[in-house]
C-alpha cells in the first residue's frame, strides 16, 4: 500500500512532466511534417492545424528540383567509405597502442587525444590549402580522406579503452595455434569490438551524414552535393515556399532517422556489453 501510494504521488508526477517534455521536444517534427503535405494558402491560414487536404506532390517537387538520388547517393557513398576507413584505421591503431605502450605510443595517443578539443573552424583555412595542395579538392576520395583526418582521433580514444578490457590470454592462445600477428586482430580481436564497432558507426554516420561546413569547403561541383549541401542551396531559391522547404527537411532527415531506428537492437547490445565488460 506505501509503494502504491508512492507510485501515485511521486512517480506519477514525474512521469507526466517527462510526458509533457517529450511532447514539447516533439512538437517541431509535427510542424514539419504537418506543413509539408499543406497547400501554401493553408500553411499560411494555420500552421497547426491538420491539413485539409494532403499535397505529396510537393515531395515529388522538391525530388525532381533537388536531384535528391543523386545527392543521396552521394551522402550515402561519402558516408560508408568514411565509416569503413574510420573503423579499420582507429580499431587497429588502438589495438597496436594498447598491445605495445611503449613511450612513443603513449605520445601519440596524448596527440590524438589532444586533436579532439581543437575546434574545426581553427583549421579550416590551413585544411582546404593542404587539401588543394594535394589535388584533393573538388572529389568524394579527398573529402573522405579529410574525414579520415578529423574522426580518427575521438574512434581510436573509444576502441584504446575497449580493447584494454579484452583479456590477453584469448589471443596468446591464438599465437599458439599458430595464428598470425594480423590473423589474431582480424579474427579474435575485432569480432570482440562489435559493440565500440556498433557504437563507432553510429557516432560517424550521424556527424557525416549531417555535416555541412566540410562538405561546403570541399565539394564545389553541383554534382558532388550532399544532402545538407543540397538542402542549403534549395532554401536559397524557394526561401519563401514553406511548404516544398519543409518537404525537403523532411526528405534530408529521413534516411538518418531511418538508419538509427535500424541500429537502435545494436545500440542497446552495445550498451549491455559495455556495462558488463565495465
Amino acid at each position: 500500500m506505501e509503494a502504491r501510494s508512492r507510485y501515485s504521488s511521486r512517480t506519477l508526477l514525474l512521469e507526466l512532466l517527462a510526458v509533457l517534455l517529450g511532447l514539447l521536444f516533439l512538437a517541431p517534427f509535427y510542424f514539419v511534417i504537418v506543413n509539408s503535405v499543406k497547400s501554401f494558402g493553408d500553411l499560411l491560414v494555420n500552421s497547426a492545424n491538420l491539413p485539409k487536404s494532403l499535397h505529396f506532390e510537393n515531395y515529388s517537387r522538391v525530388w525532381e528540383i533537388t536531384q535528391f538520388p543523386k545527392v543521396f547517393a552521394n551522402s550515402l557513398m561519402i558516408t560508408i567509405a568514411s565509416n569503413v576507413g574510420l573503423v579499420v584505421i582507429s580499431a587497429m591503431a588502438a589495438y597496436r597502442m594498447v598491445r605495445v605502450p611503449n613511450r612513443l605510443n603513449k605520445l601519440l595517443l596524448l596527440g590524438f587525444v589532444s586533436a579532439m578539443v581543437i575546434p574545426f573552424q581553427s583549421v579550416m583555412i590551413p585544411l582546404v590549402r593542404v587539401a588543394d595542395t594535394l589535388h584533393l579538392m573538388d572529389s568524394i576520395p579527398g573529402l573522405v580522406i579529410c574525414y579520415f583526418g578529423f574522426g580518427v582521433s575521438l574512434n581510436l580514444f573509444l576502441y584504446h579503452g575497449f580493447v584494454k578490457s579484452i583479456p590477453q590470454e584469448i589471443e596468446e592462445s591464438a599465437v599458439v595455434d599458430g595464428c598470425s600477428p594480423f590473423g589474431v586482430f582480424w579474427r579474435i580481436v575485432f569480432p570482440l569490438l562489435k559493440p565500440m564497432t556498433v557504437t563507432v558507426v553510429l557516432l560517424n554516420s550521424l556527424w557525416i551524414w549531417n555535416d555541412f561546413l566540410l562538405p561546403l569547403l570541399i565539394l564545389a561541383s553541383p554534382d558532388l552535393r550532399t544532402i545538407p549541401l543540397a538542402t542549403y542551396s534549395f532554401f536559397g531559391q524557394y526561401t519563401k515556399q514553406w511548404d516544398l522547404a519543409l518537404a525537403g527537411l523532411v526528405l534530408s532527415v529521413t534516411p538518418i532517422v531511418l538508419f538509427f531506428l535500424a541500429m537502435q537492437r545494436h545500440i542497446i547490445e552495445g550498451i549491455t556489453a559495455g556495462s558488463v565488460k565495465g
